[in-house]
């Protein structure tokens, strides 16, 4: 399935929105949801507010801000953050105030995502060992989460496994790579890094020296000036 691994020596991974999904996925029970209860928003709007879910997310001044805010306070964090996402969604602030509550009430009450694998990856990523790549995960969360890749059966398939957290540093830092790349003794010209985020893991892998792919299954960024795909089955026309 792949040739043996040559320019590029090893390949990392993000961990949430590439190898682990959560289904039903929250941006898509927020837009079913308001257009319910009787706000529809438009394809357009919806991959512009994915783009800024994104972009929050990637360790932004704003998320960083909020943190501190909240620190200690997950609720009034939450609250605040329906808050600001109805509101990229065009929401008026009246109307937020209509529908924060019934869309809270949906997800403490009814709400119940599961863990999913894209089932390509039981595939590729046994072939990317065998042809001799070196496999990672590098996730920007706080804590290790080995526990979680064992859950999802994809643990015996890396190499090395570790937390923004552990780190000490948060992509889109560049040097949230460098313990990974030392621990490999590769280049970060000879490494491959996949992830979902063009903020934190296009720009932060692109900073470091690495080679980015963009994994964008849902289309929200189909403009992206990085090698973009939209199944783990495109990695055979790049490695």
């Amino acid at each position: 399935m792949f040739a043996s691994a040559t320019n590029y020596k090893a390949v990392f991974f993000d961990l949430d929105g590439t190898l682990r999904h959560t289904v039903p996925l929250g941006a898509e029970v927020y837009r079913e949801k308001v257009a319910e209860f009787g706000f529809p928003i438009s394809e357009a709007q919806n991959r512009k507010v994915g783009r800024w879910e994104h972009y929050y997310w990637a360790n932004s001044a704003e998320l960083r801000a909020d943190t501190k805010k909240f620190q200690g306070e997950d609720g009034a964090f939450w609250h605040n953050y329906m808050g600001i996402r109805l509101t990229e969604m065009g929401v008026s602030p009246k109307n937020i105030e209509i529908l924060r509550p019934k869309l809270q009430k949906y997800l403490n009450e009814e709400y119940a995502p599961e863990n999913w694998v894209p089932p390509e990856l039981h595939q590729i990523l046994p072939a990317l060992r065998s042809a001799g790549y070196k496999l990672a995960v590098l996730s920007n969360r706080r804590n290790p989460f080995i526990d979680i890749l064992e859950e999802l059966s994809l643990v015996d398939y890396f190499d090395a496994i570790m937390a923004a957290g552990e780190i000490g540093s948060w992509k889109p830092d560049p040097k949230i790579f460098k313990p990974l790349l030392e621990r490999f003794n590769l280049a970060p010209k000879e490494t491959v890094y996949i992830g979902d985020n063009y903020y934190a893991d296009i720009i932060g892998a692109r900073n470091a020296g690495l080679e980015p792919v963009l994994y964008d299954p849902r289309g929200i960024f189909p403009d992206a000036d990085c090698t973009r795909i939209t199944s783990f089955t495109a990695l055979e026309e790049i490695l």
